[in-house]
């Protein structure tokens, strides 16, 4: 078969793969994906999107920002709680098929799904009610975003929590460089670079979860705050220790204090433990372009608060969304799972640092503002 035709085969048969996907995606759409009800004292957020993890669109996040801006003056509202729909997920990101979508079509839709996206985590940042996030299974991406920003984080021994942008051609974004570039040591950059998954006892240690309460008590303390109970005993009443943390702190520390990307591989590399192997592995599988971008967000953002890192990962999230790399992670992820995305450029070597900079500039009337 001649290259072009082995070319429109290909392309041919992409198509079809998308197709179907995107019909299936949509064919999971069926009730609200986003429930609110006051409960006495309590007003409760459902993210009730279960067959597709709980993961955002666009719509839930204009509806969290409404409600969020109604129960912030409501004087009846005493505290806030957020859980997940179903047992496998709090919610595991923002809505990766409408974002590729826009990719596909060149529309600022993605960039518009961002803004207000980052809006709702900087109004949680800034609630000025406690903000409880009740998690369980999966919080990725987006899913962090609307619960580590809260002044409560509750998960059990389920909780998967992870970062995973960088394997798929995007950047560690709502809110994340903040809240990761204040992990203790270097464990936030590693979580941005490799997208490792971690658990409940990690978290903890992190600071990215306040409590551990387990799933089968979310009811009993939903109905305590709905009698109007102060969130910090009723949660204090339901707490448990969780086992002991897994990831070696000194080690990444050694290792993540590099100052390049390039140099992190040296180091890893020079350590040769099956830790090490693994990790260099995974980010030599990531986006080259994207691990430039998330390293210089990350040692950035220290600087920064909440809002002023939104608006860096705003400036470089609404560019990256409509790359190649972005497009390609998500056909390779997604939509032909398992296959071998194809970065541009394919190595560190060959990212120009001028176009990361360009990443981080000012986007003009473009640009939106986060604030509370």
């Amino acid at each position: 078969m001649s290259r072009g035709r082995t070319e429109n085969h290909e392309a041919v048969l992409f198509l079809a793969a998308l197709r179907r996907y995107l019909w299936y995606s949509r064919a999971m759409e069926q009730e609200p994906h986003i429930l609110f009800e006051k409960r006495g004292a309590l007003g409760l957020i459902t993210l009730n999107r279960p067959r597709a993890l709980n993961a955002l669109t666009h719509g839930m996040c204009l509806g969290l920002a409404k409600i969020l801006t109604e129960w912030a003056q409501d004087d009846g509202v005493k505290a806030v709680a957020i859980r997940g729909a179903g047992a496998k997920a709090f919610c595991a990101g923002g809505d990766i098929r409408a974002m590729y979508e826009s990719n596909l079509a060149g529309t600022r839709a993605a960039a518009k799904f961002l803004a207000d996206e980052y809006r709702v985590n900087a109004m949680i940042g800034a609630f000025p009610k406690p903000y409880i996030a009740l998690t369980e299974g999966i919080v990725m991406g987006g899913g962090a975003g609307v619960s580590v920003h809260g002044s409560h984080r509750l998960a059990d021994e389920t909780l998967v929590f992870a970062m995973p942008e960088s394997g798929i051609g995007f950047v560690t974004d709502v809110g994340a460089t903040y809240f990761l570039s204040r992990c203790p040591g270097e464990a936030g950059l590693y979580l941005g670079l490799t997208g490792a998954r971690i658990g409940l006892a990690d978290a903890m240690v992190l600071g990215l979860v306040t409590h551990a309460v387990k799933a089968a008590d979310h009811a009993a303390l939903l109905a305590r705050l709905a009698d109007g109970a102060a969130p910090d005993a009723a949660i204090a009443s339901f707490a448990f220790r969780p086992g002991a943390a897994q990831l070696a702190a000194s080690r990444l520390d050694t290792i993540f204090a590099a100052a390049s990307v390039e140099a992190i591989l040296e180091r890893l590399d020079r350590d040769g433990g099956a830790f090490a192997q693994e990790t260099a592995a995974i980010m030599r599988s990531r986006s080259p372009t994207s691990l430039k971008l998330i390293f210089r967000a990350l040692r950035e953002a220290g600087s920064k608060n909440l809002n002023e890192c939104l608006k860096m990962e705003y400036r470089i999230a609404s560019r990256a969304v409509m790359a190649h790399d972005f497009r390609e992670g998500v056909r390779a992820t997604l939509v032909e799972k398992g296959a071998t995305p194809r970065w541009q450029p394919a190595a560190l070597a060959a990212v120009n640092d001028a176009a990361i900079t360009g990443y981080f500039a000012p986007l003009g009337a473009s640009e939106p503002t986060f604030s509370a």
